[in-house]
């Protein structure tokens, strides 16, 4: 019996490994290709596609914020948002790119993620915005289900931060001052 205990218990913490991210501080994002949607880009007001890699997050600092397709990942680092705004960066030295997992939105919203994504595009037309239709990144790089992974990333494409799931205010201000930190 004891055994069987042991072995349950086992079980449970190598899936729950399985599941973590595999994004570490100190090295580059695992590599990572969105071929259906892809990056939004912006011809007038009209939105187009263009395939993305993850090899494109260089040259700039940049917090990467990787979101399932739902409203409720959305919200949940909503204060990081609201504090890039307000700290008003450089666009010549710092770039917020989105990354949303349509692959992980509610059934029957994908038209929803897809509108919602190019009305971003639009109003925040220096963001880059990546619509992954069917989860590329998520799975390349083992991204929770239903969540939110804020990255912060140096100009050399080096991970400097990273967290799965909602920022505590005290995390808020250390991604703001990281960023700082390092467009110096």
């Amino acid at each position: 019996m004891r055994c069987i205990k042991t072995l349950a218990l086992a079980t449970a913490l190598i899936s729950g490994f399985a599941s973590a991210h595999i994004i570490s501080n100190g090295q580059t994002v695992p590599s990572a290709t969105v071929e259906k949607y892809g990056e939004l880009t912006l011809n007038g007001d009209s939105v187009g596609y263009q395939t993305w890699n993850s090899s494109a997050l260089t040259g700039k600092v940049r917090i990467v914020q990787a979101i399932a397709g739902r409203s409720s990942s959305k919200e949940m680092n909503a204060p990081l948002v609201e504090a890039i705004k307000a700290a008003d960066f450089s666009n010549d030295t710092y770039q917020t790119t989105t990354i949303i997992n349509q692959d992980d939105a509610i059934w029957g919203t994908g038209g929803f993620v897809k509108s919602s994504a190019e009305d971003s595009k639009k109003e925040f037309s220096w963001s880059s915005i990546v619509l992954d239709e069917s989860g590329a990144v998520a799975k390349a790089w083992r991204l929770q289900e239903e969540s939110s992974t804020i990255v912060v990333i140096d100009a050399q494409g080096v991970v400097r931060f990273v967290k799965e799931g909602a920022l505590t205010d005290a995390e808020v201000t250390q991604v703001i001052d990281l960023v700082n930190k390092l467009m110096q």
